[in-house]
């Protein structure tokens, strides 16, 4: 079976306190200063502990500070629809979830994961093709994020939304043509867009959506980045939800 790697201190800590499945942590030899609460997490799960050479946690981690500890791990399963969706109905929420329509940036993947964890959302959809898959990078960058909320991989992004569509959630895309994100109904079951970064969303996408959704642009650059937008519409979702409980609307 393939094996993955997560590099990083805060990474492999928030996947030793998750129980994420780890094969082996593998530290830099001699240098195990500041690694006591996660080496003793390791010890109390079991998971057997081998010192080596910089060197080798640099092949293990190319494309990421390692920080002195890479752990492995089974190659990791994705989650599926029903799972996201059943996240939402276990907690008593009505589902919110992001979709990003062909994300390339591993780091951008990471960073809205971690955003929509902190908002309490219940999921993200990524295409299985044309788009990056939950890497390395994507988990460091996730800050932990990754272990705790589940990322289901589809084989087609329209048939998802038709799916989403008759189990009750809104689709509402991220694009510069619609209509300003702060007067947008965000409160109910809702499924949030994001497109990639040079193109934004794909046609098919844009045509299957619900409503579209458009952050001003008041400077001369002409859009954002894929995760600062996301950061902006996930953290609207969650303003408009507070502001119908507290009008208790639910």
């Amino acid at each position: 079976m393939s094996e993955e790697y997560i590099a990083g201190r805060k990474p492999v800590m928030e996947a030793l306190r998750a129980g994420s499945p780890l094969n082996k942590l593998y530290v830099a030899a001699g240098n195990r200063r500041g690694l006591e609460d996660l080496l003793s997490l390791a010890h109390a799960r079991r998971i057997p502990v081998s010192e080596v050479t910089p060197a080798v946690l640099d092949k293990m981690a190319p494309d990421s500070g390692h920080q002195g500890v890479v752990a492995a791990m089974a190659a990791r399963a994705y989650a599926t629809l029903d799972q996201i969706l059943a996240v939402a109905a276990e907690k008593g929420e009505l589902p919110f979830i992001l979709m990003l329509d062909g994300l390339e940036d591993p780091r951008n993947l990471g960073a809205i994961i971690r955003t929509a964890e902190a908002a309490a959302a219940h999921g993200v959809i990524i295409p299985e093709r044309r788009s990056v898959g939950l890497t390395p990078a994507a988990v460091k960058t996730s800050a932990g994020a990754s272990e705790y909320l589940p990322v289901a991989r589809v084989t087609n992004l329209n048939r998802t939304i038709e799916e989403l569509k008759e189990k009750g959630l809104w689709i509402i895309g991220a694009d510069m043509n619609g209509p300003d994100y702060r007067t947008v109904d965000f409160a109910g079951a809702v499924c949030l867009v994001i497109g990639s970064e040079g193109k934004g969303l794909s046609r098919m996408v844009r045509e299957h959506c619900d409503f579209l959704a458009a952050i001003p642009m008041r400077g001369q650059v002409g859009s954002l980045n894929a995760s600062v937008a996301a950061g902006l519409l996930i953290y609207e979702v969650l303003r408009k939800r507070d502001a119908r409980k507290s009008a208790g609307q639910g």
